[in-house]
């Protein structure tokens, strides 16, 4: 019999573009009073007011970034009054690269690389809302960047207090952070506390059977009809499960189907699930630590390099005494990052019974790929 091959231009995408981790749904589930609650604080900016400052919280992979493009979609679309701008910290984390990005918003291209002072960026911007009529809402992603470079207070400040300088400007702040053991409003020095003033937005995890929604129609609107049938995608909703991280999902729908478009077949099977997992299951890991501080990557490596040689559960009074050897941070400091590592799902934090309870620390990832991203994290830092 003849098998049945794939021919050169066929494939089991129906749109490929679905399963972009950037890509924004039109159909956005599971996040209705969090998108209600931000188009609430955005409001006033319609109407020619100031928006009122936001920070939307959350573990990574909550749908915070989703919600946030796809409100600043939506107001692009009803109004030219309210300019919105994001901007990913991550990439653009100083006080002219954000400002810079704000500027070729608004006209078009970057400001000069060189010879341009920051006033002068600023003065530009501000005289041309004032001519437009226009309100600036500015959206931070992974803001607490900004935070760990001691961008922060430099950023927010000349936002914040615009109108003292240029009166009639109007400007708005949301800010997205990832890391649970930062609150801005208390990070942010007291000139810029007074006017900050933010509401919370929290993200929390998806359920299993909100991940199970959004994954299902991700299929529906990514894949040809019995490309993945049912038991398979409960297998990776699990494997989804397992990180956390919705993002890990995504990515583990587009490499199955590829492997499976590889092997010339019509459909996902088990094994294109498991293999691409392989590889997705490191996404998580690789978003977790970018969103860690300096000095938490380095306990973090530390806890690794215990792993590579112990290669079992460690106790943490032990992993403690092996940290502080480079670290030299208290056990208060210590405890309270195994304990975000533990909500980050990084590791395992558990007790075991015997003479009083004993804590116990695994990784979740192999220790060895922990060390690999953690030096890859390194070097694009510096």
């Amino acid at each position: 019999m003849k098998r049945s091959l794939l021919m050169w231009d066929e494939t089991l995408f129906r749109d490929p573009e679905v399963f972009e981790i950037d890509y924004v749904p039109e159909q956005f589930n599971h996040r209705d009073a969090q998108i209600r609650e931000l188009a609430f604080q955005v409001r006033p900016g319609l109407r020619g007011g100031r928006p009122l400052n936001t920070v939307c919280r959350g573990l990574p992979g909550t749908g915070k970034t989703t919600s946030v493009r796809k409100v600043f979609a939506e107001i692009e679309e009803a109004t030219k009054r309210l300019l919105p701008v994001y901007i990913n910290c991550q990439i653009d984390n100083t006080r002219f690269a954000v400002f810079s990005q704000i500027y070729r918003r608004v006209f078009g291209h970057l400001p000069p690389a060189s010879g341009v002072s920051f006033k002068q960026i600023f003065d530009a911007i501000a005289r041309a809302l004032l001519r437009d009529e226009q309100v600036l809402l500015v959206g931070l992603d992974d803001a607490n960047y900004l935070l760990y470079n001691n961008e922060i207070n430099d950023v927010l400040y000349p936002l914040l207090r615009s109108h003292e300088a240029y009166p009639g400007v109007r400007i708005g702040v949301v800010a997205i952070v990832s890391d649970m053991s930062v609150s801005l409003q208390t990070e942010v020095d007291a000139r810029v506390a007074s006017v900050f003033r933010p509401t919370e937005i929290y993200f929390p995890p998806y359920s299993g059977e909100e991940v199970h929604g959004i994954l299902e129609e991700r299929v529906l609107q990514g894949l040809y009809p019995n490309v993945l049938r049912p038991e398979m995608l409960d297998l990776v909703v699990e494997q989804t499960m397992k990180s956390g991280d919705l993002r890990v999902g995504i990515d583990l729908l587009k490499r199955a189907t590829l492997s499976a478009e590889k092997a010339a077949r019509r459909s996902i099977e088990r094994e294109d699930i498991c293999k691409a997992y392989e590889v997705s299951r490191y996404l998580h890991l690789a978003y977790s630590l970018r969103a860690l501080r300096a000095e938490e990557r380095e306990v973090l490596g530390r806890i690794a390099e215990m792993a590579v040689r112990d290669d079992q559960e460690m106790n943490a009074g032990e992993v403690y005494h092996f940290v502080r050897e480079k670290a030299g941070i208290s056990y208060t400091r210590y405890y309270k990052m195994v304990q975000k590592f533990d909500a980050m799902r990084l590791l395992n934090l558990h007790y075991r019974q015997g003479r009083g309870r004993t804590r116990l620390i695994s990784l979740r990832y192999d220790p060895d790929r922990v060390l690999k991203h953690l030096r890859q994290e390194q070097t694009s830092v510096s």
